[in-house]
Parts: C-alpha cells; sequence; structure tokens
C-alpha cells in the first residue's frame, strides 16, 4: 500500500472536530501518521466486505461489540481477552440458534474517539471543553487535561496497533478454537442463569463435535476464530493520514479498521464525513436516529453506495424501543424498492438511555431488548432480513446497565461503574441478549416458513381452481 493523495473532504464542513491549537503538533504527527505501516490491510477489508455482503442477503448475522470507548489506561491483555470472549460466546449463541453464520466485528482498536452533544462541560461555575476521548484529551476536569493534544493521535495509533496484534495472536493461536467452548464460560458468569444455559449449549456442541469426529469429518476450520475490527471513523486527521492507496487498482482504503462508521452527528449528506467515506473501498456503516428521513437514507446511499454492491453499506438503527416500530419500517421500505442490498443492524443501545436518581447513565436491559425485539419484528413483517446487532459491552462484571438475568438494581449501579462514556452491559447481560436475540430469529424464522407455506397452499389451491 502507498499513502493515497489527499481526499476532498476539507473543502467541506467537518463536525465534532476537536479544535487544535498547535498547528505544528498536528503536522507533525498526520506526517508521522502517514509513513506508519497500515493496521489493517485491502485485502481483509475486501474479505468482510465480502462476508457483509452475505448478511446482506440474509445468509448472515453480524455481531458486533465492544467498548463505549476505549481508554489508553484500560487496553491491556485482560480487557481485549474478555471482550474477544464474550463476543464468540454470544457468536456460538447466535450460529446455533440461528443455523446461519456469524460475522464478528469488535469495536476496538480504535474506539478512542467521541462526539459529544455540547463542546463544553460545566461544573458549577467552571467550563472546559468537553471530554473527547483519549485520543484528543483526557478525562481529568482540569484544563491541561482538557486541551486537545494532538500527540494523541500517535498514541491512538500505536495502542490500537498492540490491541490488533493481540486480537490476532488470540484467534489464531487457539483461544478462538470451537473446542475451547467451555475453557470461555469461567469466572463470574459460569454461575448466572445465562452461563448455565450457555453450559447445557456446549455439551450439545461437544456431542456434535465428537459425533463429526467419529465421522471423520475434518474439523481444521474450527482451529481459529475470523475477527475484524471497527470503530467510528470520527477524526478526519487521523483516518485521512491513515488512507492508503491499493498498488494496480483505483481503490484506496482506510486502514485504521475493517469497518468504520459515520455517527448520527455525523452523517449530513453535504458534510466532510460522508465526502471521506465515499471516497474509500471499505465496508462502511452509518448510524441513523429517530429523526432520519427517508430521503437522507436515499441521500445516503447515492453518496456511499451508488454501485448498489452489497456488502459495501451499513445502517446501523439506534431509534429509540419508542420509536422503532414507527420509523424504521418506512426507512426499509424506501431502501429495498430503490433496489439496494444494505445489511441493516440494530444499536439497541445508544436509543435508551437514562439517568438514574443516583445521578449515573444507565440503561435498561428490558429496554434494549424492545427495541432489539421491535427491530425483529418490522423486518419479519416486510420479509426482510434484521442483520444483527451493535451493542457496547465488556467482558468484565460491571454495574453500568440495569436488569438481565442476574439483574443489576438501581442501588448496585455505583460498586463497579467504570465507563469512561456511556453504560456497556456487563458479560452475562450480553449472554442474556445474545440468547434471546437468537430465539427472536427462530420465531421470526418460523413465521417467515408458515407465510411461505400460506403462499404455497393458496396458490396450489389457486391452480387447481384454474383448471
Amino acid at each position: 500500500m502507498t499513502h493515497a493523495p489527499a481526499e476532498n473532504w476539507r473543502t467541506h464542513s467537518a463536525a465534532q472536530q476537536p479544535q487544535w491549537t498547535d498547528g505544528a503538533a498536528l503536522h507533525e504527527v498526520t506526517r508521522w501518521l502517514s509513513a506508519a505501516p497500515p493496521l489493517v490491510f485491502a485485502a481483509e477489508c475486501d474479505q468482510l466486505r465480502h462476508r457483509m455482503a452475505a448478511v446482506a442477503r440474509g445468509e448472515a448475522v453480524l455481531l458486533q461489540g465492544g467498548n463505549c470507548a476505549e481508554t489508553f489506561a484500560d487496553m491491556g491483555a485482560d480487557t481485549v481477552r474478555g471482550t474477544l470472549r464474550t463476543l464468540l460466546q454470544m457468536a456460538v449463541v447466535l450460529t446455533h440458534g440461528t443455523a446461519l453464520p456469524v460475522v464478528k466485528i469488535g469495536r476496538m482498536a480504535g474506539q478512542y474517539a467521541k462526539p459529544r452533544s455540547s463542546p463544553v462541560e460545566r461544573r458549577g461555575t467552571d467550563a472546559l471543553p468537553s471530554y473527547r476521548g483519549d485520543a484528543v484529551n483526557g478525562m481529568e476536569f482540569t484544563a491541561a487535561a482538557r486541551r486537545p493534544d494532538p500527540w494523541r493521535m500517535r498514541r491512538m495509533y500505536e495502542s490500537s496497533a498492540m490491541t490488533l496484534n493481540l486480537v490476532r495472536a488470540l484467534t489464531t493461536g487457539g483461544f478462538g478454537d470451537l473446542r475451547q467452548l467451555h475453557a470461555w464460560n469461567q469466572g463470574f458468569v459460569a454461575g448466572s442463569p445465562a452461563g448455565k444455559r450457555y453450559e447445557r449449549l456446549a455439551d450439545e456442541i461437544d456431542r456434535s463435535l465428537a459425533f463429526m469426529q467419529a465421522c471423520g469429518v475434518d474439523s481444521g476450520s474450527l482451529d481459529t476464530a475470523e475477527f475484524f475490527v471497527g470503530h467510528e471513523g470520527l477524526l478526519l486527521d487521523y483516518e485521512s493520514a491513515l488512507t492508503r492507496a491499493e498498488p494496480g487498482t483505483d481503490r484506496t482504503y482506510a486502514t485504521s479498521g475493517h469497518l468504520l462508521w459515520i455517527g448520527e452527528r455525523t452523517r449530513a449528506l453535504d458534510g466532510a464525513h460522508v465526502a471521506y467515506f465515499s471516497r474509500v473501498h471499505n465496508p462502511i456503516a452509518v448510524k441513523l436516529g429517530p429523526t432520519t428521513t427517508p430521503d437522507e437514507v436515499l441521500g445516503l446511499l447515492d453518496r456511499l453506495d451508488p454501485r448498489r454492491e452489497p456488502g459495501r453499506l451499513t445502517f446501523v438503527v439506534r431509534a429509540g424501543a419508542d420509536r422503532v416500530r414507527e420509523v424504521l419500517p418506512v426507512l426499509v421500505e424506501k431502501v429495498t424498492a430503490e433496489g439496494a442490498q444494505v445489511c441493516w443492524v440494530s444499536d439497541p443501545m445508544h436509543g435508551n438511555t437514562v439517568t438514574a436518581p443516583s445521578g449515573h447513565k444507565t440503561r435498561r436491559f428490558d429496554t434494549v431488548l424492545d427495541e432489539l425485539r421491535g427491530f425483529v419484528e418490522v423486518h419479519r413483517a416486510l420479509g426482510t432480513h434484521p442483520g444483527g446487532v451493535h451493542v457496547e459491552l465488556t467482558g468484565d462484571d460491571v454495574t453500568e446497565c440495569l436488569g438481565g438475568g442476574d439483574a443489576v438494581l438501581p442501588e448496585n449501579l455505583h460498586h463497579r461503574y467504570e465507563t469512561a462514556c456511556d453504560p456497556r452491559l456487563n458479560r452475562t447481560q450480553s449472554l442474556d441478549l445474545a440468547f434471546l436475540l437468537a430465539e427472536m430469529y427462530r420465531d421470526a424464522g418460523a413465521t417467515a416458513g408458515q407465510r411461505s407455506a400460506g403462499a404455497s397452499s393458496s396458490s396450489a389451491k389457486g391452480g387447481a381452481s384454474a383448471r
């Protein structure tokens, strides 16, 4: 790969960008990033596009999850291993429940920048720049910590490289072996209702694997797990510096991650983010909130997927449990009428954030589940494919979201409230979600089958009558 020429995004308005005060440092950092090795490679991104095309056609399911915001202080091996283990467990549950391959994408190795609703945070009479993620500034409420520092983007690159190296080592070195099902279920989750249910499923899969081995079936493909990474492509100085041209082709790639997404606050059709992402060949996604109009979705489709290529574009819906059944149908119908095969994915987290009496931001598990259920119901009614789920989660025993099978109560929130930004599902809640989502897919499949059988019966009756 070679460094790609400057993109035309700089001629557009760029929302949610830091106010860098040190122009010389910004130039030095972006120059360094422009010469750095890519974090991911074109062939990997193309492979993910191929996998996402299967999701768009209804032949696979997407599972994307990880931290709301990665931090430099908490990017060690235990954190990465815990997130990966949780996603692998969830993928097993979904694969077993849907009988479809699960495309696994970690929300990691780059999720260091966050958009904010206000550029300023106020505490009493004091006002400072908002914390925008470790890639920009620090969480401490001091003038020095909150000053945007371009050198943090270099540290973001280095931390992402370390995370990617560990992910690749784990997924190819035996940790992702499907025969490790029971080993993944250690720790606090094992004694939870979800953990016990998972153990029963693992026993069932073990028996199936033993049967396959007895029949002489080659099980070599079980040794490794295919795994990709993605993050919100928010900091355009960073993404642009890591853009590379693929030799011998006319394609350029954002090499900071396999799949990048444009957020709800940066998806303006005439904005810099859409301009930048229209020029890279990666699979890309766009977050759609409850105010999204059909015209905006069609505009995004034309700008980002003009050739209507399955696997290129994913729409991640974050409408809220109270709005998803109202908002989603018209968007899906409009896109379907265009003949486009996009991936439809549910983000049931961001539209359902509330403030507990204790002052903690939180999410109620039942509300998260209700948005997921509404998402699946809409697609079931329209005869389209609910492509998957995008959630904020951790492999740790945190107390940030309320409810779940091993319920977190309001009075528990302060026990282990550790997020750098938004509340995450803990590992038992994540497994709960996977089991319940698998049941929704099974129910939707059964209903679709009944509709198909009914249509066949009606057709047969009509044919007999005609004869």
